[in-house]
């Protein structure tokens, strides 16, 4: 099939509803409605322009002008005439008129370029091409025409079978349609072990339960209409649109599921491609256990899976395509043992004679292909193998968002060019990540934003499995995909409020405060991913983090809930499905998974409390599959299923079989701990007294009365005391102090069964303090029945002072932490500096070096772009520094230059240890880069440098 192009012009519509209303997030509006002298009338006074195709035109191209036409009726109530015409028609004395068609294709196009000399070089036999154009007198009798070109423009864009798109945004119209477009490649992996809850919707939707007769996938030609449907709907009018290829999965089989789906696809426009594992178009493991003979290993059985391609190819040589070459293990996996490069390279030179053969061309490169550097693929690439430089080459990211690598230089001249992998969710180690949205799109344009400087930008491949929780992320993936140039690292924020002031329909303000919650909903979820949290994720004894985490999430779900109720009700599912239940779900998660942590600290304390945190943990599991109902119920259960991926107790990397609720214990409730009524916790330890316990001190037994210190810059001012109940029998406590300068708060409390504790907080008058001073501090029960209780704790409070007139950071708590973009200096080498990334990482934001590096300029470790940080540290102990970009070096002062490659080199194509595990890297969302530094106290200067 020939490539299509199409053109399109500036239009107006005069008296169409909405005149502000633009769904394209980003792209200028192409729809007025006031007419000008400069303009061409679509509907002016009543009357449509009428819309002229020649009768050769493709089919898609019929089906899209159809659905053109009745967007106009939609908006304005007049439909226009949509016309077969041809160069001899009589067109009598038209005035405005609507051309489509595709160069090459239309005879009608090829008439106006004939009478008109219209220059159409810029797009002849491009295959991305499009121009538009107001034409005068383009045909006999016809006095203007706009040459127009409709959403159906060829790209490498692969979609998935996709579900009902319609509640997704509400209608938007000819005045900057909404579309899901790119340039690049989107692919989606649809099957029963990557999309456990779309399979389940697209079973109860369209299928009778049953699924495909040779595989039980429920994706049809039912559901790929939908699809197709939703998805054009979608990608009207405003982008340069150009359409994808639909991408197999590994449940499914697109090619025998259903036998319309390829034509149907086709039909629509779609070019068809299969994804990094699956070459000619075939799927696998699926097709090959159906069809195939002996094992999937092409150095003892290379007839028979040759023959399984030919196969591939002939039965969608009719359609257009971009082919897979290359081979994987079967199943998504490695390669066995023993493939070598040379087999690999005989297996492409076989592939491209086998489409040579199929599909009947004279020159191979005229067939568009692919060849996905995908884990051990990257592997065989370092080692030396090549493909033909037609073939594109498709960079992948390591599953966790990270970009593994970018073409060299030296690589970004090959006629097939390169393009990128990229995962939104995963199936595979340390842990599958496909529940809910967890992935930044600071992050994502970071990645590929370096993948558009290195001109990695041919195809882009999205791995989304469920697709729901990843709508707004994928929007933007394709929409930066479509036009990189809108979006830079200080404008990303619009992106998700023009995309909530569209969706829900809110002022600007509210729609400030949804990209607030999103960026902050992805954030928390980036840091560490859902699926592996755990009860002691976030400290429950330092720095009060698993608190403040808790009480981050409870700000966003105040200010979600908000905005939820003051919605109107049609659009409060919207709302729901987008914003409040990613929210909700989220903190109900990590609210059950601090709690489950809390409960067993507190049990190993012999706190009474602990009790009240193992209900809280149950209310919060039923409270996880409530959400659920309440997902699945909207809309008359218009989104049933789309929430049952399981994502509470993994027990191993992949999912579990069923949400399991995390460990809890309980302290009887009956019967007295062994040291009495009253328990004492103290910030920062995980101990408790009186009595024994293993955190203490080193013996576990007979330990000294606790101690704690405190200097001017703790975060929090203050340190806490948790005064609690060792069992059943009620008591009265009183803390005191020796020392003036400390103050207690509350100094007196009531401690009960139904009232289990009390925290007392503890802060210091530091104009009594000079240098360091201690103070013993009493807590003294009177238990009912019993004898009374006391304990006592020891209180150094250290008054650090900065000497005057110095500005940075300063030593709290023993440590100096700075959010990278806080820097006292900035150096530029060679036009390149340090810029701030917004948003991106754990905290605040992140620092890289700029512009891209796009010419992969180097330096020498000292020589590079460096940015600097002022500090003061009272500590006489050697500093430990922590900072996460291929190596850095750093320098305190003018001391020696540390340089550290934390990434340590690894065998091509795998990992180093530390990436992996349930505290490794990508796990941990952090690349720890531990530095030991002899510094005196004082006042200091870190100097950090990039270098290659």
């Amino acid at each position: 099939m020939a490539s299509w192009s199409f053109w399109f012009d500036l239009v107006v519509l005069s008296s169409l509803i909405i005149a502000d209303r633009v769904c394209a997030i980003g792209q200028s509006n192409c729809v007025a409605f006031k007419s000008s002298s400069a303009t061409f009338s679509v509907v002016s006074n009543g009357k449509a322009a009428p819309v002229f195709l020649s009768a050769d035109e493709w089919p898609g191209v019929q089906r899209a002008a159809v659905d053109f036409a009745s967007d106009i009726q939609q908006v304005t109530g007049i439909t226009p005439a949509l016309l077969n015409v041809s160069s001899s028609s009589s067109f009598g004395s038209s005035s405005n008129v609507i051309i489509v068609g595709t160069l090459g294709k239309s005879s009608l196009i090829d008439e106006v370029v004939n009478r008109t000399g219209l220059d159409v070089s810029s797009i002849q036999g491009q295959w991305e091409a499009f121009m538009a154009k107001e034409v005068a007198n383009p045909l006999p009798g016809v006095q203007s025409a706009t040459i127009w070109r409709l959403p159906v423009v060829l790209c490498e864009l692969q979609v998935g079978r996709c579900p009902d798109y319609e509640t997704f945004r509400t209608l938007c119209n000819l005045v900057g349609m909404f579309a899901w477009v790119t340039h690049s490649t989107i692919s989606r992996h649809l099957s029963q072990r990557r999309a456990a809850a779309l399979q389940n919707w697209a079973m109860e939707k369209f299928t009778n339960g049953t699924g495909a007769a040779l595989t039980g996938s429920p994706f049809n030609h039912f559901s790929t209409r939908k699809c197709l449907n939703s998805y054009f709907e979608l990608r009207r009018i405003t982008y340069g649109q150009r359409n994808g290829a639909v991408a197999f999965s590994q449940r499914s089989a697109f090619g025998i599921d259903d036998s319309q789906d390829q034509p149907l696809a086709d039909w629509w426009g779609i070019v068809m491609g299969t994804s990094h594992e699956e070459p000619i178009m075939r799927s696998t493991p699926v097709e090959w256990d159906l069809f195939g003979s002996g094992p999937w290993d092409y150095g003892v059985n290379a007839q028979n899976i040759y023959n399984f391609w030919v196969e591939g190819a002939n039965r969608s040589k009719t359609f257009e395509n971009i082919y897979t070459i290359g081979m994987r293990g079967a199943g998504d996996l490695p390669l066995s043992e023993g493939q070598d490069i040379q087999l690999l390279e005989q297996i492409v030179s076989d592939q491209r004679q086998l489409l040579t053969d199929v599909l009947n061309v004279s020159d191979i490169t005229t067939v568009r292909q692919m060849w996905t550097l995908y884990e051990e693929v990257l592997g065989f690439y370092e080692d030396g193998m090549r493909v033909p430089d037609d073939v594109i080459l498709v960079w992948a990211d390591d599953t966790w968002g990270n970009i593994r690598r970018y073409p060299l230089v030296s690589e970004r001249n090959r006629t097939g060019g390169s393009g990128i992998y990229y995962h939104l969710d995963l199936v595979g180690p340390p842990r599958d990540y496909k529940w809910i949205t967890s992935s930044q799109i600071s992050k994502t344009y970071e990645q590929m934003s370096a993948a558009v400087a290195r001109n990695a930008s041919r195809v882009w491949v999205l791995n989304v499995g469920d697709l729901k929780p990843y709508e707004l992320h994928t929007e933007f993936f394709i929409t930066y995909g479509w036009d990189a140039s809108l979006w830079n690292r200080n404008n990303l924020d619009t992106f998700v409020s023009s995309w909530a002031q569209r969706e829900f329909d809110i002022s600007i303000q509210d729609a400030t405060e949804v990209a607030d919650i999103i960026a902050n909903v992805t954030r928390w979820n980036a840091r560490r991913k859902p699926e592996l949290l755990n009860s002691t994720t976030y400290s429950l004894t330092n720095y009060r983090e698993a608190e403040n985490v808790l009480a981050g999430w409870e700000s966003l779900s105040n200010a979600s809930t908000r905005i939820y109720n003051s919605l109107s009700s049609s659009m409060q599912p919207a709302f729901f499905q987008l914003v409040q239940h990613p929210v909700q779900a989220s903190y109900t998660l990590a609210n059950m998974w601090i709690s489950a942590g809390i409960n067993n600290l507190r049990a190993s304390q012999a706190r009474l409390s602990a009790n009240n945190y193992a209900t809280q943990v149950e209310d919060l599991f039923l409270q996880d599959y409530d959400l659920e109902v309440d997902y699945h119920t909207l809309l008359n259960g218009k989104w049933d299923h789309m929430m049952d991926q399981t994502h509470v107790m993994y027990y191993y990397w992949q999912q579990p079989m069923a949400n399991t609720m995390p460990f809890i214990t309980m302290v009887q409730p009956k019967k007295q701990a062994l040291p009495g009524a009253m328990r004492i916790a103290i910030e920062g330890s995980a101990g408790a007294w009186p009595g024994d316990n293993m955190y203490d001190c080193e013996q576990g037994y007979s330990c000294p009365n606790p101690s704690v210190s405190i200097d001017p810059f703790v975060p929090a001012g203050n340190r806490f005391f948790d005064v609690g109940a060792g069992g059943p029998t009620p008591f009265t406590f009183t803390a005191t102090s020796n020392a003036s300068w400390l103050k207690l708060s509350p100094a007196k409390g009531s401690i009960s069964p139904s009232s289990p504790e009390q925290r007392v907080f503890a802060s210091v008058d530091w104009s009594q303090v000079t240098g360091v001073e201690s103070a013993i501090l009493t807590f003294a029960a009177n238990v009912q029945d019993q004898p009374p209780m006391s304990q006592v704790i020891n209180f150094v409070a250290n008054h650090t002072v900065v000497p005057s007139g110095f500005k940075g950071f300063v030593e709290g708590d023993g440590t100096v932490s700075i959010e990278a973009a806080h820097a006292a200096r900035n150096t530029s080498v060679d036009g390149l500096t340090w810029v701030e990334l917004p948003g991106i990482g754990r905290t605040l934001s992140g620092i890289t070096p700029w512009p891209r590096g796009g010419d992969d300029r180097n330096f020498t470790a000292g020589t590079g772009p460096s940015i600097e940080y002022d500090f003061y540290i009272f500590n006489t102990q050697n500093q430990t520094g922590n900072i996460p970009p291929l190596a850095i070096a750093m320098q305190i002062d003018s001391g020696a230059l540390q340089t550290n490659y934390f990434i340590p080199p690894a065998i091509p194509g795998e990992y180093p240890p530390e990436w992996s595990g349930n505290d490794g890297w990508v796990a941990n969302s952090i690349v720890t880069v531990p530095m030991d530094f002899d510094v005196p106290p004082g006042a200091h200067v870190l100097k950090v440098n990039g270098s290659h």
